[in-house]
């Protein structure tokens, strides 16, 4: 083996007029919605433990620091080859690439930001880790432009994607005054160990040595060996050995690290009681060790969770972990595929919020019959879903750090509750909500918000297809079509000022009530490439073989049409046609708008579930 070297560097070192390049075998970038909102969560947690606003911009020299893990290099040819850490890379340049384009034009922007991300020479431009099919997409993202993803790599897709999760991700909290002081802490606290060899062969002995040698056991494996260790029965053993075996191969099913995941996320719904103050220096609470030790918290609270003899051993494998591992995989499945019954898990999930599963597992209990779990687990997520919603109504953030204390203590207070008890408490809490559809009637798209807008009007029009009886495509096809079907929001008014002088007297003006969400649909994206500039007169007759959203715009829409006069008649919703669209007209949109909004999203919903029968519960009541 040739000489090796091994550097921790910061951020800002690692990438500053750095190149690195992928060889062709394994261009692919795969990470998904989890890993981006594990990253985006660990990073900013990390910070906010230390900012304090009123904080002059030096003292984040002092901030506590943050370890990425290593990345190994190969140079050859007077290059840098990424052998193992592309992912983290790229996901790390998309970043800077939002944090880029969330300060522009600030004063107290940080500088320089933009050599961590490309670099140029003689007039071409070449991003970090320089791999020629990503160019064009990489810079409609960095110029922050739509790209046509139509028959993309994989690679190209997931970038796209990924970038939008960020922007999802990303804390509304810290887009304000803390934004610089961020910036700053990530390139200059955040490390990585660069690795670097001279040639392919050392490198990948190097990537193998540290993936396949010595291998420390895995919190899972050792929370079976503490367990199994106290079974005195043999046979027994052995019996609760190939039970756990089977679970724990059903839920890496799900991805490598699912089995983790379900024990951070079933301990911390059925037993933590304090989680960690966010302020330096602060002690773990239950929450912090089960996310980071679980095996260790479990053995050192083996007396509150009953572990006594045994068979109180082999009563926890068979019988709690069996129960709520089953019910963890069943809305993690619904979390990823569309499951009727269950859709509301699936919405949660498209809006990025990761911490549903621990909350959706807290009022179940081993004795709840089906019916009873069913019912717990759809007021759960409706109740999250609503939540959710006005939240990003209000443009207020859902990023993990910025939810987490408050989903501690949701999780506590609906632990093991039966479905009538359970149906008050989130009744309640959404009464209790600040933020509800009327505190923001003039919601509107943003920069940063434009696929939350989209899964908005996927709900809208599914909502209203459904209530009226129209054929449609549904939220799913909505939100997931690619290509040429694939669905976009599109403006009602063109982007043509002079059109609209008459009514604005400024052009910010019309920019801004232009963007609102009563003048928007959802169309596919050859519709708006192919009308998206014409006036509304010539727009209109098109509208009507779309959805039934933007079929309402139009006279037909209401001929010879039961299903919609129906639900206009039992709603009052106040759907109705447009020969023109005016300021006015707009305005009558928005308000149709706030309308549905809070029939979708509507707590009764929550109460109408406790119609179903209930079952008696037989199961014990958790610690």
């Amino acid at each position: 083996m040739r000489e090796i070297l091994g550097k921790a560097k910061t951020i800002r070192e690692l990438l500053s007029g750095a190149k690195y390049s992928i060889d062709y075998y394994q261009r692919e970038y795969r990470w998904q919605n989890k890993q981006v909102s594990e990253l985006i969560d660990d990073l900013t947690g990390r910070f906010q433990e230390d900012y304090e606003e009123g904080h002059a911009r030096e003292e984040v020299e002092k901030y506590g620091h943050y370890f990425l893990g290593s990345i190994i290099i190969s140079h050859k040819n007077g290059q840098n080859f990424i052998i193992d850490g592309q992912q983290r890379l790229t996901t790390l340049t998309l970043l800077l690439i939002y944090l880029h384009n969330l300060q522009k034009d600030r004063e107290d922007a940080v500088h320089d930001i933009e050599k961590m991300i490309f670099s140029q020479k003689y007039g071409k431009k070449s991003f970090n880790i320089d791999v020629e099919e990503r160019l064009a997409c990489m810079e409609a993202i960095f110029e922050d432009q739509s790209f046509d993803d139509t028959d993309s790599p994989e690679s190209i897709q997931n970038i796209l994607a990924r970038y939008d999760d960020i922007k999802d991700l990303f804390p509304s909290e810290l887009t304000g005054n803390a934004l610089p002081y961020f910036i700053d802490w990530l390139i200059e606290n955040v490390h990585l160990v660069e690795i670097t060899a001279y040639s392919d062969e050392d490198a990948y002995t190097i990537f193998e040595t540290m993936n396949d040698r010595g291998l420390s056991l895995t919190p899972t494996e050792m929370l079976k060996g503490y367990l199994l260790a106290n079974i005195s029965d043999s046979q027994v053993k052995t019996r609760v050995n190939g039970n756990w075996k089977r679970t724990i191969d059903r839920l890496t099913r799900f991805g490598k690290d699912e089995d983790a995941d379900f024990f951070k996320a079933w301990l911390r719904s059925q037993r933590a009681k304090t989680i960690r103050e966010r302020k330096k220096d602060a002690t773990p609470g239950d929450f912090d060790r089960i996310g980071t030790e679980f095996h260790r918290w479990v053995r050192d609270n083996r007396d509150e969770l009953g572990l006594v003899q045994s068979t109180d051993f082999v009563q926890l494998v068979e019988h709690e972990i069996a129960f709520y591992a089953r019910e963890y995989m069943k809305i993690r499945s619904a979390g990823s595929t569309f499951t009727q019954g269950l859709e509301h898990i699936f919405y949660n999930a498209q809006n990025g919020f990761t911490q549903q599963y621990q909350i959706l597992l807290a009022p179940l209990l081993p004795g709840d019959s089906e019916q009873v779990v069913h019912t717990k687990l759809r007021m759960v997520a409706i109740f999250l879903d609503i939540m959710l919603t006005r939240r990003i109504w209000n443009f207020r953030s859902t990023a993990y750090s910025t939810m987490q204390y408050a989903m501690f203590l949701l999780t506590k207070d609906i632990r093991g509750k039966a479905p009538a008890d359970l149906a008050s408490i989130l009744t309640e809490k959404l009464v209790e909500d600040e933020y509800d559809f009327d505190k923001n009637p003039g919601y509107y798209m943003h920069g940063q918000n434009r696929k939350q807008i989209l899964r908005i009007l996927a709900r809208i029009t599914d909502y209203l297809e459904t209530a009226s009886h129209q054929l449609g495509e549904g939220y799913v096809k909505y939100v997931t079509a690619r290509g040429q079907k694939r669905y976009e929001v599109e403006h009602i008014w063109a982007d043509k000022f002079e059109r609209h002088a008459d009514e604005f007297g400024h052009e910010s003006e019309f920019h801004d009530f232009r963007n609102k969400i009563g003048g928007l649909l959802l169309l596919p994206k050859k519709f708006n490439a192919s009308y998206g500039d014409l006036t509304y007169a010539e727009k209109r007759p098109h509208y009507n073989g779309q959805n039934i959203l933007a079929r309402t715009l139009c006279d037909e829409a209401y001929e010879r049409n039961p299903g919609l006069r129906q639900f206009i008649d039992r709603t009052g919703v106040p759907l109705r046609p447009h020969s023109e669209f005016k300021k006015a007209d707009l305005e009558a949109r928005q308000a149709l708008y706030l309308d549905l909004a809070k029939r979708v999203w509507d707590p009764a919903l929550i109460v109408a579930e406790c119609a179903v029968p209930e079952a008696a519960t037989s199961g014990r009541q958790l610690v």
